[in-house]
């Protein structure tokens, strides 16, 4: 389906709202630059002047899409309350709401950010989500709400866990009646395991 009703605005933005569509409905592999020139009605070389090749737009994509889950979980902690349980749990909900709206995106983003073609800027952008969650460790070890530890270590298996879970629920393995309060279980055991000891 062609979009004709782009107008000399901001391109690359206009490149990426579409190849993010295109990712949704048909994969990583459909993308093309003079496929997404066609659908938003630019000349096929225009994207060029961007973009100069897929490995670019790959990781343009993928940068916007750890923004947006970095910015999903900061706001996640606004009015979540003061204890690191509360601050947990929305930012838990927060990273699995993302993974569950935007799974072909998750994917994008894991699988580009580990490519040898990926961008430093990639590499930087890629770490922001993670430190947020890694700050919210720090800050319930402060309060004697988390062992003691470094934070990577803490911090594994709640990542983990958070990852498997979301990846469960986007593959639809999980039967309804786990579904259903699946995440409560897994927050339950994630702060279990973040108990001092």
């Amino acid at each position: 389906m062609t979009n004709r009703r782009y107008h000399h605005g901001d391109l690359p933005a206009a490149l990426l709202a579409r190849a993010e569509q295109t990712l949704r409905e048909r994969g990583a592999g459909a993308l093309s630059l003079r496929e997404l020139a066609r659908d938003i009605g630019v000349s096929p070389a225009a994207p060029s002047r961007h973009f100069k090749a897929k490995q670019e737009l790959l990781d343009a994509l993928a940068r916007t899409g750890f923004e947006r889950l970095a910015e999903a979980i900061a706001d996640s902690q606004e009015g979540a309350g003061e204890s690191f349980p509360e601050r947990l749990d929305a930012a838990a909900r927060a990273y699995v709401g993302f993974a569950v709206d935007n799974a072909a995106l998750l994917d994008l983003m894991f699988s580009v950010k580990h490519s040898p073609e990926a961008s430093e800027a990639l590499g930087a952008t890629a770490h922001r989500w993670s430190e947020r969650l890694l700050e919210l460790i720090s800050y319930g070890q402060r309060r004697g709400e988390v062992r003691d530890g470094p934070l990577e270590r803490v911090a594994l298996p709640l990542f983990a866990g958070l990852h498997g879970y979301a990846g469960l629920s986007v593959s639809g393995m999980l039967p309804p009646e786990v579904a259903e309060h699946g995440l409560d279980d897994v927050i339950a055991s994630l702060l279990r395991g973040c108990e001092p000891d």
